[in-house]
């Protein structure tokens, strides 16, 4: 497993700072949700952990070293991010993007070895998208596409992988899959899951740990049983939720919720 830390980050666009003196820790082998309001810098803390962007101030540290001074392809190795915005090539077959994925564990001719076929089914396989793997990306529905995006990530076989709004385009019954999908190779693979999401039931339900932000920083973490409270809810997204705890669930659901007046 890969050890995740920020230690007093800093991130801006131009001159306008999104996250300001932020540090956490992310848990090994747990499943990890961000969430918050748009626009307080949950999708920046995903990129600023992965070294999508560059810090002003702080580092992050991946295995104990600072990950700026890591090789690409050693960084790549540990960690895959599946980014909110998606951009496949024209004309793109579905198996050609997942074996994308192998890209950081082959040498500098670039072909695919027996284990990166392997890889790459597998990862087809798992996220039910190998009855098209010879299509072109481009013919493919809004949530057909997010799972091949996945399973590109998949492919890439790191310990950890970052996921930024994964569920969307799904419709419900292909949300949950996904998402049970994602608790499985947490499960029976160990991978440490980290993704943000804005539905907080989806979020009580598949997660381990929970991260609460607000204005670029982190408000409260912690066990969901611990983040799903009124009071938690209120701070983050300014409502009056009322929560229910179903029987046999050992997390709260949002029953319903209003404007704070």
């Amino acid at each position: 497993m890969s050890n995740i830390q920020a230690e007093a980050i800093r991130v801006a666009y131009d001159d306008r700072v999104i996250i300001d003196s932020l540090s956490t820790t992310i848990p090994e082998g747990k499943i990890t949700t961000i969430i918050g309001s748009n626009g307080c810098g949950k999708s920046t803390l995903l990129k600023a952990l992965t070294r999508i962007l560059p810090l002003q101030a702080g580092a992050v540290y991946l295995d104990g070293q600072a990950i700026a001074q890591l090789p690409t392809k050693e960084v790549a190795k540990k960690l895959a991010l599946l980014p909110q915005v998606l951009e496949a090539t024209e004309g793109i077959s579905v198996y050609e993007l997942v074996s994308y994925g192998r890209f950081p564990h082959q040498n500098g001719l670039g072909y695919l070895s027996d284990l990166d076929r392997e890889k790459v089914n597998w990862a087809l396989e798992v996220t039910q998208t190998i009855a098209y793997a010879r299509l072109p990306v481009d013919d493919l529905s809004g949530g057909q596409r997010q799972r091949v995006w996945i399973a590109m990530a998949l492919a890439q076989d790191t310990d950890t992988i970052f996921l930024d709004e994964p569920t969307t385009y799904l419709d419900l019954n292909h949300q949950l899959e996904v998402l049970e999908l994602l608790r499985e190779l947490n499960q029976t693979r160990q991978k440490t899951i980290v993704m943000v999401l804005h539905d907080v039931n989806l979020s009580a339900r598949f997660s381990d740990y929970m991260i609460a932000m607000k204005g670029g920083k982190i408000h409260h973490h912690g066990a969901v049983s611990a983040i799903m409270t009124t009071d938690i809810l209120r701070d983050i997204f300014q409502i009056e939720a009322q929560l229910l705890q179903l029987p046999g669930q050992d997390y709260p659901t949002l029953l319903t919720y209003d404007l704070i007046k």
